[in-house]
């Protein structure tokens, strides 16, 4: 109940953000002659430039604002409102132009619009620009590195060249208290953006940690161990997730977002495991320990510390085992003696990762293990194909598995069937809790 209030109160409070630069600027401006479709424009320009500004504050990595929602869910909305604040900044000059006098094209050229008008087209364009290299970022064989320190840079181009279009434009910010109103906000950008890129990075120089130990588990996962320097560390709730940028300056523009896989009670030490993919991630086993890292953490709320339950569902597929672990290993360390049941599927037996500590596991804890292989040894006498809604109707205890807490991390398209079938089998959809790492 009180995550739900807080998730309504910040909603009202992103809400009530967009709405008032439009507010503040039409009070005051009585100009029929400007016409409907003008002003109209004007409105739409308004609200995108506000729900632009704000998708610093969506991914700025705030707890206290993540928490109601999680991590993926503002990551998600932010793309979504990404594309629509695109929109309508685009329709701004794009309805000037087809409905109220085609002349305001020459206001929009960049070699013959005054300054205004400048200011306004490099908004649009690095914004389109922002759009076109996240939605076809692989097409265009662009790396993660390069997308994120591109999408960085013109988003804070677009935002500064559409406020100074406004403050040149002059006449919905022309009142005194309008105008001390409007530099506010852009302060506000200001101090958030000195608050992410720079205050920030300056405290996590005071919180180094340096990597004790790579280790290679199967399934082409590396097992990237890390200890705090000359600080405690963190504790953190398993399941939970950070950021990593390893030999590399805390101000460096990219770092990597991978789950915890350790003991969440354990502050000494932090485990992540990582699967080569490419990029950064193919260079990690050659990482010697030793190595200057920093981290930024914890975040999200995949975790059953924060979902109540009588019983877990984990739901791994691949290194979707990563979070799932830290969940098994805190709950052994805590000795927990609630049912576990853990469905992980894996090509082969052998790229099972963990699979010899997950045997352990089951000895201490109250945990079943169905192991679910795509394509295995003529001799496998277990679970074949890939987990589906017959083995979960199957296997799970019918009289209590819709009480239990769902937990799933794997690839997309796992994770999309795997909501389905739950929803088919009845489980309520507030039990079903997904980590899904697309952060483009």
């Amino acid at each position: 109940m009180r995550r739900t209030l807080r998730a309504t109160v910040w909603f009202g409070a992103y809400i009530a953000v967009i709405v008032l630069p439009l507010a503040f600027a039409a009070i005051g401006v009585v100009e029929d002659r400007r016409g409907f479709w003008t002003e109209f424009s004007v409105a739409l320009g308004f609200v995108g430039l506000a729900m632009m500004g704000l998708q610093f504050v969506l991914v700025a990595r705030f707890q206290t604002l993540a928490r109601p929602f999680g991590e993926d869910a503002l990551v998600h909305f932010h793309r979504y409102v990404g594309v629509a604040g695109t929109a309508f900044i685009f329709a701004h000059p794009v309805l000037l132009i087809v409905l109220v006098d085609p002349t305001y094209i020459e206001r929009v050229n960049p070699f013959t619009a005054p300054w205004a008008g400048r200011f306004g087209t490099l908004a649009v364009v690095c914004l389109l620009v922002v759009i076109a290299t996240s939605v076809w970022r692989l097409k265009l064989r662009i790396s993660y590195e390069v997308w994120q320190a591109l999408h960085l840079v013109l988003s804070t181009v677009a935002v500064a060249a559409a406020l100074v279009h406004v403050q040149l434009i002059h006449h919905y910010v022309d009142l005194p208290w309008k105008r001390a109103l409007w530099v506010l906000m852009s302060a506000g950008f200001l101090v958030l953006f000195l608050w992410v890129r720079v205050l920030r990075p300056v405290l996590r120089t005071r919180r180094p940690w340096r990597v004790a130990e790579v280790k290679d588990q199967p399934g082409d996962v590396t097992a990237v161990t890390l200890q705090p320097v000359g600080h405690s560390g963190f504790s953190f709730a398993p399941g939970q997730f950070g950021w990593l940028s390893v030999d590399r300056s805390p101000f460096a523009v990219t770092q990597h977002p991978f789950s915890f896989s350790s003991n969440g009670d354990d502050p000494s030490r932090v485990e992540v495991s990582i699967k080569k993919l490419g990029d950064f991630t193919s260079t990690i086993g050659s990482v010697r320990p030793g190595t200057v890292a920093y981290l930024d953490g914890p975040h999200g709320v995949f975790s059953p510390d924060f979902h109540e339950g009588p019983g877990l569902v984990l739901i791994a597929g691949g290194v979707g085992i990563g979070p799932i672990m830290s969940i098994l290993r805190t709950l052994a360390a805590r000795g927990d003696s609630r049912p576990c049941h853990l469905f992980y599927g894996s090509r082969r037996l052998e790229d099972a990762t963990y699979r010899d500590e997950i045997r352990d596991l089951s000895r201490t804890l109250t945990l079943e293990v169905h192991a679910v292989l795509s394509d295995p040894e003529d001799t496998w006498a277990g679970e074949r194909g890939y987990v589906d809604e017959e083995k979960l109707h199957r296997l799970l205890p019918r009289d209590t598995y819709p009480t239990y807490q769902y937990f799933i991390c794997g690839p997309g398209a796992m994770q999309d069937a795997m909501e389905d079938a739950l929803g088919r089998l009845g489980v309520p959809a507030d039990r079903v809790h997904t980590e899904r790492f697309n952060f483009v």
